[in-house]
């Protein structure tokens, strides 16, 4: 059976959103938000807060497993905190070398070691060697940093220095989010080494999952915005797999999952921060979603909890009627 995997999103896929979208169905494992790795060891108070699923087996409450996701340039201490990791719980570690963040990229972080074939394959040789053969260690990259002239070296590198699974995703750090993904570069890249690739950029449905699949030739796909932008799109993959009728996850469905995430938000964060994860969520949707749209024009200007909270649950209200 294909799988398929939530990408990370910094600053979007925390462990709140892994545990609502894994308790749809359909996800079969999920990587972290990349923990960036500089010249000063992290407490294991900071992994846990970031990773709270390592507290339980490394998996969400679903039973979802979370791959610990690391960015950094330093092979020896993203070894010492993969190893922390996995001495906490991680059931593997994953390596960031797509990261298009300029602030990120002036550390010599992310997409910007794309152009260090060298580099890469330190670091995953490095890391690789530190932790328990037991554990995988996996790799996402794009196709290069400015051009995609280095693409099949820096995969070959990374599966030559022992990684067990390589995330292609099939833009350059120039091109951004920009269409078209260029799903062709990644079956030249899985013809070119002997480890699974996993094709990832632009699966907004299921046309485009079986398209990706097609021209990439790649067995397992892994999916962000176009499972926030559906929330049951993994669910409804999966189902069309096994040839079976889906659940219909409607829009009254949808909003019961945006009123858990904005009370969960709720408990994390300040209430001046909160409405805005709301609405960046949201915003996400609306392309894709009319009723998405509509509310997000109902609350774009609200800042205060107290009307936010009436708005969403009137959504609810009119969701439900509609349903009926």
């Amino acid at each position: 059976m294909s799988k398929i995997m939530l990408a990370p999103m910094e600053g979007v896929v925390d462990a709140n959103m892994r545990q609502l979208l894994t308790s749809i169905g359909g996800i079969d494992s999920c990587v972290t938000e990349f923990i960036r790795i500089t010249g000063q060891p992290l407490p294991e108070r900071d992994l846990l807060k970031k990773v709270p699923e390592l507290l339980t087996n490394g998996s969400t409450k679903n039973g979802v497993p979370v791959i610990v996701q690391f960015l950094g340039s330093d092979p020896q201490m993203l070894a010492y905190h993969s190893q922390l990791a996995v001495k906490l719980g991680a059931q593997g570690i994953d390596l960031n070398f797509g990261c298009p963040s300029k602030t990120v990229n002036k550390h010599k972080g992310g997409a910007v070691l794309l152009d260090e074939p060298g580099t890469i394959y330190d670091i995953i040789k490095t890391v690789r060697q530190a932790v328990p053969q037991s554990i995988p260690v996996t790799a996402k990259m794009r196709l290069g940093n400015k051009d995609k002239s280095l693409a099949l070296e820096n995969a070959h590198a990374i599966a030559q220095a022992g990684a067990s699974q390589l995330v292609v995703h099939a833009r350059t750090k120039i091109e951004g989010y920009r269409p078209p993904a260029h799903w062709q570069w990644i079956r030249k890249i899985a013809e070119a080494v002997s480890i699974p690739v996993v094709a990832n950029g632009d699966i907004w449905d299921w046309q485009d999952y079986q398209k990706c699949k097609q021209v990439s030739g790649c067995a397992d796909v892994m999916i962000g915005r176009g499972i926030l932008a559906n929330p049951a799109l993994a669910y409804e993959i999966k189902q069309k797999l096994n040839s079976e009728v889906a659940k219909v996850f409607d829009w009254a469905d949808t909003v019961a999952l945006i009123i858990e995430y904005y009370e969960n938000v709720q408990l994390q964060l300040p209430p001046p921060f909160v409405s805005g994860r709301v609405k960046q969520w949201l915003n996400m949707m609306r392309k894709q979603n009319s009723n998405a749209q509509l509310l997000f024009e109902k609350i774009k200007i609200i800042s205060e909890l107290d009307s936010l909270t009436a708005a969403l649950l009137d959504a609810q209200k009119s969701a439900l009627r509609a349903r009926d």
